[in-house]
């Protein structure tokens, strides 16, 4: 069993003596831990306590907390440099792929497989005692490539981390010499297997264009009339060009293809033995073509290719599938194999040499290179890690481990490293820059950013917002309820209630945020997320884009749900008098109101669409991204030509702090009385003034949360708004 354990030997480079916090029993030589959470922690006096990180701090770590690597957060730059050596990191990959397994069949045995499988067969149908061999070596070729593409995912992997620590090249290069050399022991078992002009036939094939297919005669009457028979034939030839192409077996193996044009018909019809001959005659003239092709073009010289292969999808933080040797086809594997010259595996470039049939079909990948007549500018098999910058290298101060007024400049190689580390955290950060000040932004935004020569510093992460302010929030919110009863409260349309307007207020919001989520894990990640999201001045500046599989890419929909109200307002109030009792309001300013966000999809009737609201379902509850329309109350009050989604209402605004909430409350109370006076809305005409007067009084005293005076253009406007409508009320009492 190997162990993937973080030892003393090694480097920690600039990240040695950074503070970290262990637990421990008491005792000068009890075992140090990472976490309260470490089954081997069985202490009752557990001691916390900070200690410079060191070789003689690796040494007392316990043995599961060494293999973890749990000894800061994700998202620091230690976190960072840890994860990228623990678990199933540089540490696996060094270990693995190093020597035989004992399954791991003798080159003799391999050797013989292979002249087995290389050697024409009699008849592929008949199970005989050397049918079964045939098996048996097709299952160890798959063995053999299998593990090839493991030990080359493998070196590759261990490479990419090495070159993003540089620190770590001198004392990983033994390692990575036992690795080279295992790849090299499989590569050369791998190649038996491949039948060079089989290589050379198939890159021939690629090449051919669709020939004249034979029209009239006898042959093929048995296939039907003139258009079927032309029609059987080119699918004959594409069926024999694909297969012939695609790996390096010889015509034998694609014996079963001249049935295709016959298929469907019966064996004892008439001219069925002559079609079928007619077909085999077609293939072997194809076959034939392309063994002279491939013939003439070996006469050219090799040539130098340096293929890029593609990178290594992660699926999860702790698997990695996909990519790299896994998508390439059987006979561009073979071609690596058998022309391999060297690699560097970190910049996932492979240089081959290799003869004239090859280097076309090769070229034709937009992959691929030309290097001329040498490859050594692309380095060499000993060449582990890639042109890397000291400048560049992760170290503390880039992502939250030190002082604010110690930040260094954060790059792009930096960013890379932490979605390596962190394929699906899809982080947002607070940034600073002398261009932009203090912004918060996602990840992709930052790239986008410094691709552009932006320069600045990360100052925080969602993880290092305080956790002194987020558990009392987290509290406040309280705990989604367990039988879901009190989650969705009915919209109060009562303005003297005092949850009326509650749906668009920051608390729901809040509460939206944490509840609306499938593991309890996740509430104060969103409650983190949402705290920081909230003070960004544009929230289209929060899109992240889409990753590799198209998915949206940013803040959760939960958290969506926070920025954003699902419901719309009620804006009559504001809308300007009309004799239309459904459609006129009572002129109320704005006020606070005027300047808060609405988001939509398309807000320009002059284009064709529906505006839909970044929580639609027609927009697949996406979020607000970056081509979104930005508009304001004020927009939605003095236009009428918007056409909007009749599902969703066609926006969504941004939710309304305590001062804009208690305006729109306010609002609603003076339109509610308002309406009271206005027969032709409704209302009786003459008010009890009893009633009435007090509530106009509290109204005409209304001012902004925190204000004891209010001196403005809104001051005035609502002071003005009240006294005409107190105007009204004593007029119609009198009456």
């Amino acid at each position: 069993m190997h162990d993937y354990a973080l030892t003393a030997d090694v480097p920690l480079g600039p990240f040695e003596g950074t503070l970290v916090t262990v637990r421990s029993a008491k005792g000068r030589n009890a075992k140090l831990h990472g976490s309260m959470r470490c089954s081997q922690l069985r202490s009752r006096d557990v001691v916390v306590t900070q200690v410079p990180l060191n070789a003689s701090v690796v040494g007392r770590m316990c043995v599961r907390c060494a293999e973890s690597g749990c000894w800061g957060r994700p998202t620091t730059g230690l976190g960072i440099f840890l994860r990228a050596l623990c678990g199933v990191g540089l540490l696996y990959e060094l270990q693995s792929h190093v020597a035989p397994d004992e399954d791991d069949a003798p080159d003799e045995e391999v050797r013989a497989a292979a002249q087995l499988l290389l050697s024409p067969s009699a008849d592929a149908d008949e199970v005989d005692e050397e049918g079964e061999a045939r098996e048996a070596a097709e299952w160890l070729r798959e063995a053999v490539f299998s593990n090839w593409r493991g030990a080359a995912k493998s070196l590759h992997l261990a490479a990419t981390v090495a070159a993003d620590f540089p620190w770590l090249e001198g004392w990983a290069e033994p390692k990575f010499a036992a690795k080279r050399q295992r790849l090299e022991a499989l590569r050369a078992q791998a190649a038996l297997f491949v039948d060079p002009e089989g290589l050379a036939l198939a890159a021939a094939v690629a090449g051919m264009s669709e020939p004249e297919m034979p029209m009239g005669g006898e042959t093929f009457t048995a296939l039907g009339n003139g258009r079927e028979v032309d029609q059987k034939l080119r699918a004959l030839w594409h069926s024999w060009q694909s297969a012939a192409q695609a790996d390096w077996e010889g015509p034998e193996a694609r014996s079963h293809i001249s049935y295709g044009p016959v298929s469907g018909i019966r064996s004892n019809r008439t001219g069925y033995d002559r079609a079928r001959e007619g077909a085999q005659e077609l293939v072997d003239s194809w076959e034939e073509q392309a063994r002279a092709a491939a013939g003439s073009a070996a006469s050219g010289p090799e040539q130098l290719l340096t293929l890029r292969l593609p990178p290594v999808r992660a699926e999860s933080v702790y698997r990695r599938d996909g990519g790299f040797v896994d998508e390439l086809d059987e006979w561009t594997i073979g071609a690596l194999v058998t022309c391999f010259l060297e690699a560097n595996w970190a910049d996932r470039t492979v240089t081959l040499r290799v003869p004239a049939p090859l280097a076309a079909r090769l070229a034709a990948n937009g992959d691929l290179v030309d290097v001329g007549d040498s490859a050594a500018e692309y380095g060499n098999s000993s060449s582990v890690t890639g042109p890397s910058s000291e400048l560049r290298a992760l170290q503390p101060g880039i992502f939250d481990d030190g002082p604010v007024f110690d930040r260094l400049p954060v790059a792009q190689d930096h960013l890379r490293v932490l979605r390596s580390a962190l394929p699906h955290s899809d982080e947002f950060y607070v940034v600073f820059s002398p261009d932009g000040g203090v912004e918060v932004l996602p990840v992709t935004a930052i790239e986008k950013r410094l691709a552009d020569g932006w320069q600045g510093v990360i100052v925080a992460g969602v993880s290092d917002l305080p956790a002194k302010v987020i558990e009392p929030w987290c509290e406040e919110v309280g705990p989604r309820p367990a039988s879901g009863e009190g989650m969705w409260p009915e919209r109060v349309g009562e303005p003297q209630d005092p949850r009326f307007g509650w749906e668009l207020s920051l608390a729901d919001g809040a509460r939206m945020a944490a509840w609306t989520v499938y593991e309890d894990r996740n509430r104060e990640r969103n409650l983190r997320l949402l705290a920081m999201a909230r003070g960004v001045p544009d929230l289209r500046a929060l899109d992240g884009g889409r990753d590799g599989d198209g998915h949206t890419r940013g803040l959760p929909l939960a958290v969506w749900q926070g920025l954003l109200a699902g419901a719309l307002p009620d804006l009559q109030p504001f809308r300007k008098s009309s004799a239309d009792r459904w459609r006129g309001g009572s002129g109320i300013p704005l006020g606070p109101l005027s300047d808060v966000q609405v988001y939509a999809s398309n807000a320009d009737p002059r284009y064709e669409g529906k505006g839909h609201s970044p929580l639609c379902r027609h927009t697949r509850e996406r979020g607000v991204v970056d081509d979104d329309d930005l508009l304001t109350v004020t927009d939605l009050v003095v236009r009428d030509d918007f056409d909007w989604c009749s599902k969703c209402g066609g926006y969504a605004m941004r939710r309304l702090t305590d001062l804009q909430l208690s305006y729109y409350r306010a609002a609603h109370r003076l339109h509610d009385i308002a309406e009271q006076l206005d027969s032709t809305r409704g209302g009786y005409g003459r008010p009890d003034l009893d009633v009435v007067g007090p509530r106009l009084s509290e109204l005409a005293q209304w001012r902004p949360t925190g204000e004891k005076y209010w001196y403005s253009q809104d001051a005035q406007e609502w002071c003005s708004a009240v006294s005409e409508v107190r105007r009204k009320a004593e007029s119609a009492g009198r009456g």
